[in-house]
């Protein structure tokens, strides 16, 4: 990151009230389920920037692990955007602190060849970006015209004030963003265990060896195509000729069925998982 990037955003200005914070509302982000299948590609974009890669490489939280408990890491991940997106405030504030105690105990060691912890707001402001980057691309892929919106960015905040970032952090313009994206984009690195975790989660080796070979050229090439060239290259990932055809194909049809399907339909899994966090925490159960 450039110096004029890490001064506007490396430290936190002076933050807005919890109450400030989950008041605000995120109903301009609709959901495209078609683009389900991006999260790897979006996982990737996060972990690129280097603190963020380092720690959950080296995390020692095994029940956050994406190769010792998949289904539950993909389950709580999917359920902060659906949370953040359409839950309530109180939804909100129970899972940040959820998701507290568990950034609580990542932070880097005396051996670590980056320092990191992560609360640290910086680092949410970054994968609040790669979300939101994440959610505008597939708008432009199956939403309609006009879905992509400066009100939908301003909502955008919400991907990291679930969390510990204040909403001054967020850049106040889409043109703001922008400028962070880019000078951001322009300094990260990835080093080779990290990218090699990246390249097997891309492979779903985590869900096992046969999932892997069922599914794993699947997961790579839309992991591959929804992923901007500049992480590709970070990657050293190359798009075949097949992986390109299937990719278009498989918009082609997304495109579709976002138009037919009606929406109470497409958002049912995310609002099962709204469901899901309020009876547990009804019933006293981690949410994460």
């Amino acid at each position: 990151m450039t110096t004029s990037a890490r001064e506007r955003h490396s430290s936190a200005p002076a933050r807005m009230s919890r109450d400030e914070r989950d008041e605000l509302r995120s109903d301009a982000l609709k959901m495209y389920p078609a683009g389900t299948f991006s999260g790897i590609a979006n996982v990737i974009m996060q972990l690129a920037n280097a603190p963020v890669g380092r720690g959950v490489v080296e995390s020692t939280v095994e029940s956050g692990s994406a190769f010792k408990h998949p289904i539950k890491r993909a389950r709580t991940t999917i359920t902060y955007l659906a949370v953040a997106a359409a839950g309530t405030p109180e939804d909100r504030r129970a899972y940040r602190e959820a998701v507290n105690t568990v950034h609580r105990q990542v932070r880097s060691t005396a051996e670590s060849p980056v320092k990191y912890h992560a609360m640290d707001p910086a680092l949410q402001l970054w994968v609040a970006a790669c979300l939101y980057k994440g959610w505008e691309d597939t708008a432009r892929l199956y939403g309609r015209r006009g879905d992509v919106t400066e009100e939908a960015y301003r909502q955008g905040a919400v991907m990291g004030t679930t969390l510990q970032m204040p909403h001054e952090m967020w850049p106040a313009t889409r043109a703001e963003f922008q400028e962070y994206w880019d000078e951001t984009v322009a300094d990260i690195e990835m080093d080779d265990e990290v990218r090699d975790y990246l390249t097997r989660l891309a492979r779903v080796e985590n869900l096992g060896p046969v999932v892997s070979t069922l599914f794993g050229w699947f997961s790579e090439t839309m992991t591959i195509g929804f992923l901007p060239p500049e992480f590709r290259d970070l990657m050293q990932m190359r798009q075949s000729t097949a992986q390109r055809a299937f990719f278009e194909a498989y918009n082609a049809a997304g495109r579709v069925a976002s138009r037919i399907v009606p929406q109470p339909v497409q958002v049912f899994p995310f609002r099962l998982l709204l469901l899901d966090v309020r009876l547990r925490r009804r019933l006293g159960l981690p949410l994460v």
